[in-house]
């Protein structure tokens, strides 16, 4: 059974600043280089007139882990996520993002979106951690997907930040 995360985070910039910022590669390098750990990088970029897609590796030292799953996967484990984003006909923007876990069964996907509140903006993610592990793959999948909410509050508040010192 996968476990759901939601995610939504407001701004005071609008849609259009919120999107260019979050597919800068420029951001996305500083960003993993703050909150992505060990071995963290941009591995893939590309933006179209319609849309952007980028992938990304971070590093997850084994004492970071949840107790269990620490133990199972040792030392250390890498952590690629890719995401996508489309221009939406009215102006928003929405996509999608999939985690994946080397050396594990485990996934997450789900979809986001960056649409209009007012003069500033809401950045919402939505998806399932499923770890199909039998006997501790719930608890482990509660575990983790309190993480990514934990990491997903961090970038939000690191776009903010960069987004008051790049914007002027």
């Amino acid at each position: 059974m996968a476990r759901r995360i939601e995610h939504r985070t407001r701004s005071d910039w609008g849609v259009p600043v919120v999107y260019r910022t979050l597919i800068d590669p420029e951001y996305l390098r500083e960003r993993l280089k703050v909150l992505g750990g060990h071995n963290a990088a941009l591995l893939e970029h590309e933006v179209t007139t319609d849309g952007a897609r980028y992938r990304l590796r971070h590093g997850v030292a084994g004492e970071d882990l949840p107790g269990v799953l620490g133990r199972l996967l040792g030392d250390s484990i890498t952590v690629d996520r890719q995401e996508s984003w489309r221009a939406d006909s009215n102006g928003d923007y929405s996509g999608t993002v999939r985690v994946t876990i080397a050396g594990t069964p485990g996934d997450m996907s789900g979809t986001q979106k960056i649409v209009a509140d007012g003069d500033g903006s809401v950045r919402s993610v939505e998806g399932s951690v499923r770890i199909p592990i039998p006997l501790i793959g719930g608890a482990v999948e509660e575990n983790v997907a309190r993480q990514v909410t934990d990491l997903l509050t961090k970038e939000s508040d690191f776009t903010d930040d960069w987004l008051r010192t790049h914007q002027g």
